[in-house]
């Protein structure tokens, strides 16, 4: 009909011509103009032939019904099917569809149950809507009554059944709908394998998920997107990647998810120059500029220590949303760009992006790591004006932190003691770790006493504290403390830094010589060693937690596990080439000074994550400003 092809093409106003040439008009092409009404946007124009309408059937009301929910105008929706002077399943099912849709469950639940008869589509409406607003585990009771009341199971109900499953993790019920897929034919089904694979990669039953993907040759993106994003789920990123490769080589084109999800396991790699060949593939697909991909690079580039190609991937994404900005704002305060978060926190406001509270953490961890005071307490006193926040815990950490870190220890544990929920560890352990930063050992120990009260087991308590008492000579102190540890079979987080060059990753501990190249390695150090001499570098041995004498205290300095990194990645890369280490703790003030000297000596950047920033070292210089 013309009319009807003209409307799925977006040619309203010649399908409302054609309609208005009709000779004769009869109740099929009624709902036809009206449907392409729907189908072009144009709700007004839909409503005004629906009221001129000489005679109406159930699928007109339908239709218009339809129409009103499209645009969320579920009141109105609501009203008119009541109006309906028949109602058949078909409109029973678009009516819960609707109150589902727009959040209103109950109501959905309640209509469900006054249902005069119910088709298979009455029952996976339900059991999908439940699951898709958080009512997963009443979506499987939905399930197993449909079963229970003899209904025909469809390929959809299954696949949502699988995906209710995988949110919950109910391995036994989902095992159980796989043999019922298998039972009833539908295992080749595109959306019924993708599903499977899911569900099996959200149970950490990776290995079943691959034994359905290689039960078929696949064609289709979204069950090789399933798979490598379940791969990436279960921590196995080197895996994801070489989906990834396979997907590419047998011409399967990846969509947005794909390069999302091999994006997002290039991050757990800290391969960037994997996550650089990705993006050249997304380049040549023209998706750069795509939202989805956008933020994904926007967070791998900042999570392996390249800041300027992160903003770069945000000023080339079109639309921006909130995920994008909340990701270039924290990734700004991870590389310690305070001016910058701020700045696009600006910009932000100006483009009528509302922030959340993400948006506020990542603020207040960039005020924190820029020592901006004033900023921080204006943002933290700020956030509760927002209707779409409120102050969370990771609000107070960051706060405490941003007072910790300026000195003012007394007021961030007054801010502790004020807060309105209980503080839990995580907020104690930040101001414990600033009184490392000052040396204060009476609020170290007040802070310390409340986090083992919480969390008697907490290694990070004991072991902060006990540095704490080492910085300050109190040795018999930091005995008293390693006596309790043992006792308590508490067992300390060894320091650990790497470097992943060409897909490898080289692990370090203090004074390793496990490496292949370690002699090649202490070399190097003690070349450094001897140029750091030269440059004037004095060894600060309050950051040599043991009580030796000072010469060992200087030797145990000079092979901490981030030097071991950094002598690695000189004798292994090219002269002028950047390195990037990651380290598992906190960088040491000691090799922090070091390593300025170092960058220096060497001619080349430095690039040194610990567990709370990016450091970067050009020419003498730390990007952090000595403020960390």
């Amino acid at each position: 009909m013309m009319v009807d092809g003209y409307a799925q093409n977006y040619r309203l106003d010649n399908a409302i011509q054609m309609f208005d040439k009709m000779p004769v008009r009869d109740t099929v092409s009624w709902n036809s103009i009206i449907k392409g009404c729907l189908h072009c946007g144009d709700l007004v124009m839909a409503k005004k032939l629906f009221d001129e309408m000489p005679g109406r059937n159930v699928v007109s009301w339908t239709t218009m019904l339809n129409g009103y929910l499209q645009f969320g105008k579920i009141e109105v929706a609501e009203r008119l099917f009541f109006e309906m002077p028949m109602r058949d399943v078909a409109a029973w099912n678009s009516m819960i569809y609707g109150y589902l849709k727009l959040g209103r469950v109950d109501e959905a639940v309640n209509l469900f149950r006054k249902m005069p008869s119910r088709n298979v589509i009455s029952w996976t409406s339900m059991i999908d809507g439940l699951d898709y607003n958080g009512r997963t585990e009443e979506a499987l009771i939905f399930f197993k009554m449909m079963v229970g009341s003899g209904f025909e199971l469809s390929s959809n109900t299954l696949s949502c059944v699988l995906t209710a499953c995988a949110n919950v993790m109910a391995l036994h019920l989902g095992v159980q709908t796989h043999g019922q897929i298998v039972k009833l034919g539908f295992c080749f089904n595109e959306f019924i394998c993708a599903s499977l694979l899911t569900f099996y990669a959200n149970c950490k039953q990776i290995e079943n998920a691959c034994k359905v993907f290689n039960e078929k040759l696949h064609g289709n993106v979204v069950i090789w997107t399933a798979l490598l994003t379940g791969y990436g789920l279960n921590h196995r990123h080197e895996s994801a990647l070489m989906v990834f490769g396979d997907m590419i080589r047998m011409a399967v084109l990846p969509n947005q998810s794909s390069f999302t999800s091999a994006l997002n396991s290039c991050s757990g790699l800290e391969a960037l120059d994997r996550g650089k060949a990705i993006h050249a593939v997304a380049v040549k697909l023209g998706l750069e500029s795509d939202l989805f991909v956008g933020n994904s690079l926007i967070v791998m580039y900042s999570a392996c220590g390249n800041i300027n190609d992160a903003v770069a991937a945000f000023n080339n994404i079109g639309e921006k949303n909130v995920v994008s900005w909340n990701s270039i704002i924290v990734g700004s305060a991870q590389h310690g760009q305070g001016m910058m978060a701020l700045t696009l926190f600006s910009r932000m406001i100006r483009d009528e992006v509302d922030p959340d509270e993400i948006t506020f953490t990542g603020l207040l961890s960039a005020c924190s790591h820029s020592g901006f005071l004033q900023k921080g307490r204006c943002f933290f006193e700020h956030i509760s004006l927002y209707k779409s926040t409120a102050i969370k815990f990771q609000h107070y950490v960051c706060m405490v932190d941003i007072l910790g870190r300026c000195g003012k220890l007394e007021e961030a544990e007054e801010l502790i003691k004020n807060m309105q929920v209980k503080a839990n560890s995580t907020v104690w352990l930040a101001l414990l770790s600033a009184c490392r930063m000052h040396s204060n050992v009476g609020v170290a120990e007040r802070a310390a006493k409340s986090i083992l009260d919480l969390e008697p087991h907490c290694s990070a308590a004991y072991v902060l504290l006990s540095n704490i008492y080492a910085s300050s000579g109190k040795w018999s102190d930091v005995s008293r403390m390693r006596v309790r540890m043992k006792q308590r079979g508490i067992v300390k987080q060894l320091a650990c830094s790497w470097v992943t060059l060409r897909g490898v990753r080289h692990e370090f501990v203090s004074a390793d010589r496990s490496h292949p190249l370690s002699e090649k390695i202490y070399q190097k150090l003690e070349w450094l060693g001897g140029k750091l001499k030269e440059f004037g570098y004095v060894p600060d041995e309050r950051f040599a937690l043991h009580d030796v004498e000072d010469e060992q205290k200087q030797e145990m300095l000079s092979y901490h596990s981030e030097r071991l990194a950094i002598a690695f990645g000189l004798v292994t890369t090219a002269e002028g080439c950047a390195i990037t280490v990651m380290k598992n703790l906190r960088v040491c003030g000691d090799c922090h000074s070091a390593i300025k000297l170092i960058a220096k000596i060497v001619g080349r950047e430095i690039i040194l994550r610990d567990s709370t920033r990016f450091h970067h070292f050009r020419n003498g210089m730390c990007s952090c400003g000595d403020y960390w």
